[in-house]
């Protein structure tokens, strides 16, 4: 009896978990079902001969019992359920792809033109995600009446499609902010404002207004100093965008001369590794800038380096010349 209860509460224990499987999992719950009702029945065989219930067959000679049809079944289903879980993990791959490629695509849309000519500067771009979705972002807003241009260029803390689609409310919100204001300093206020509560919300952030003239007003947080003319400018230590409600940025003013040159690049730059564990460095940077390289060189040495992180170079050259912006 008390062998005969066990393996009652063993088959009602295994049948309530079936159950369970079938509530939450649906099909593959019924697909193991067969195997387990065969399997708890099985086990009374001895119960069954003395009841004359014939629970085996013999086709060509051979014995096959319930046990041996439970066996079966039951590997059929992990075989099943393998599959099923294997096609619905290349359906969610494929949609994950899918994603990616239209938060690419995204992106791609709201980078800056590669080159830019307006009135007496040329501005170049290039930027180079570590991943297929990156956080490093830049945008660049000519003013329509006084001749002036608004730069603003960030990275976002981390990689990857969370990073892009936070540099995507941000891009709003610079645009939103230079709607109202192109002061380099208020749009930082802005951006800090949105990023206050987020828990992947640290990010470093420049932006600098440049006038007809070439009288620049650069407002940093935490992120890397612009070099110009070949030397890094001197800026003030601030925290990063989204650490605190009252943060404020480092302010300073300069002027671009005729043919200077001014470099704003991303922490990428620097930290790119090679195989040895050598960092790309300031040095490295520096002695490139010396040679009034262009922005793709820059991005291809540092890249060709070892690249860990997001890479993004914009340079700033003042022609002199008053081109047409292009549309």
């Amino acid at each position: 009896m008390l062998t005969l209860v066990a393996r009652m509460l063993l088959f009602v224990l295994t049948l309530w978990i079936a159950i369970q499987g079938i509530r939450s999992q649906g099909l593959e719950g019924w697909l193991v079902l067969p195997a387990v009702l065969l399997r708890g029945i099985s086990v009374f065989a001895l119960e069954l001969l003395l009841l004359r219930i014939r629970i085996s067959v013999h086709p060509f000679g051979v014995n096959v019992t319930l046990a041996h049809l439970a066996t079966v079944l039951m590997a059929l289903a992990v075989v099943l359920l393998l599959l099923r879980r294997l096609l619905l993990s290349v359906k969610t791959q494929r949609e994950l792809a899918l994603d990616v490629k239209q938060a690419q695509e995204v992106q791609q849309v709201i980078l800056p033109q590669a080159r830019v000519l307006h009135p007496g500067l040329t501005i170049e771009s290039v930027y180079r995600p570590a991943r297929q979705v990156g956080g490093d972002f830049s945008q660049i807003f000519p003013h329509d009446t006084d001749g002036s241009l608004l730069i603003v260029a960030g990275d976002v803390a981390g990689k990857g499609l969370q990073a892009g689609m936070l540099v995507a409310l941000l891009v709003v919100a610079i645009r939103t902010a230079f709607e109202s204001s192109d002061d380099p300093a208020a749009v930082l206020g802005v951006l800090n404002r949105r990023l206050i509560g987020r828990s992947q919300g640290a990010t470093t952030c420049l932006a600098l207004r440049i006038t007809a003239n070439g009288d620049v007003t650069l407002a940093n947080a935490g992120h890397m100093p612009p070099y110009l003319n070949g030397q890094p400018v001197a800026t003030e230590g601030a925290l990063p965008l989204g650490i605190f409600v009252g943060s404020k940025p480092s302010v300073m003013r300069f002027t671009l001369k005729h043919e200077d040159r001014l470099v704003l690049i991303s922490d990428g730059i620097v930290e790119a590794m090679d195989a040895d564990g050598q960092l790309f460095g300031f040095e490295r940077i520096q002695a490139l800038l010396n040679k009034q390289v262009t922005a793709i060189r820059v991005a291809d040495a540092a890249q060709n380096f070892g690249q860990e992180d997001d890479i993004s170079v914009i340079t700033v050259e003042r022609t002199g010349v008053l081109e047409p912006a292009l549309a």
